[in-house]
């Protein structure tokens, strides 16, 4: 049985998110993006790059995203499970965001196209 999101690691739900994606590539069409993740209690960062249908998830990563998100695991756990709005986590404090803002409102868009609570 598979395990929930609240046993799983940040790299395991990653890799979750990158095999989802994956999966079924239709809401990723034509999307040409880098995000970076800072996941700011775990000291962990990640990029995950859309690239017309494909994700890959990037732990060692040299490029420059187009916009960077800092966020808690369990704030991004919640985000992942429909449980807080991105915006409204932006105006508490609880996700920051450097570069592209638009970019960040369009990854959460599209991560709550695979309603990501019904894979974890």
């Amino acid at each position: 049985m598979p395990k929930a999101i609240e046993e799983l690691t940040v790299q395991e739900t990653v890799k979750k998110i990158e095999q989802v994606l994956n999966k079924n590539p239709g809401p990723i069409q034509g999307v040409h993006a880098a995000y970076q993740y800072d996941i700011t209690d775990e000291e962990y960062s990640f990029q995950l790059h859309l690239n017309d249908g494909s994700a890959k998830v990037v732990e060692n990563f040299e490029e420059r995203a187009d916009c960077v998100i800092l966020i808690s695991y369990p704030n991004f756990k919640k985000m992942l499970l429909g449980k807080l709005n991105g915006t409204a986590a932006f105006m508490m404090g609880k996700l920051k965001v450097k570069g592209d803002a638009g970019k960040a409102l369009k990854v959460e868009a599209l991560l709550r196209e695979y309603n990501m609570a019904d894979h974890f």
